[in-house]
């Protein structure tokens, strides 16, 4: 999250680039590259074990599945804290 972002009332809140509106698209361009990053991060991982351990495609497979596993929970994560923290703005007005 984004330490010091100004929420809409002018307070300091840890919003991730929320709005009065949501969270802007920026926030969810940087959720689909974080994503992404953690499939290839993966993906590699796999390749590089596979290469020492003479398993291929074995380990390779399971990176990218292990890294698609972990870009949805980071999504996941994201979505449910923007929705939580939309819910406690309506709930303070």
């Amino acid at each position: 999250m984004v330490d010091g972002a100004l929420s809409p009332k002018g307070s300091k809140k840890g919003n991730g680039g929320a709005g009065p509106n949501g969270p802007s698209p920026a926030s969810f361009a940087g959720a689909g590259a974080q994503f992404v990053l953690a499939i290839l991060l993966f993906l590699y991982i796999g390749k590089w074990l596979d290469s020492r351990l003479g398993t291929s495609p074995w380990l390779l497979m399971i990176g990218v599945f292990v890294g698609a596993a972990a870009g949805f929970y980071s999504f996941y994560r994201r979505i449910m804290a923007s929705s939580r923290e939309r819910n406690d703005e309506r709930n303070d007005e």
